[in-house]
């Protein structure tokens, strides 16, 4: 198991509907190990995360690419987990 941090998402502003996100996040394991990387998910309307097994259905990649664009122009869209130094 996994508790997650979110350290950066876009859209930073709910719309007040279903809406897509995307995050860059600390990922906390139970056995003391720690990874980052990016998920998608999505808000509920209420803006609770709508949790679904780890995996959140992707309407088209025009919607991914917006994100990802947006998440550039905020200045964190490149980070690579592989190249963190998490010490």
């Amino acid at each position: 198991m996994a508790r997650i941090q979110v350290i950066r998402e876009t859209p930073a502003v709910h719309d007040g509907k279903w809406q897509l996100c995307f995050q860059w996040c600390r990922y906390i394991y139970d056995d003391g190990g720690l990874e980052h990387g990016y998920r998608f998910i999505w808000k509920r309307p209420e803006s609770r995360l709508q949790a679904a097994r780890g995996q959140a259905r992707l309407p088209s990649l025009s919607h991914i690419e917006a994100l990802l664009d947006q998440a550039r122009a905020e200045g964190w869209g490149d980070y690579d987990a592989t190249t963190l130094d998490t010490t």
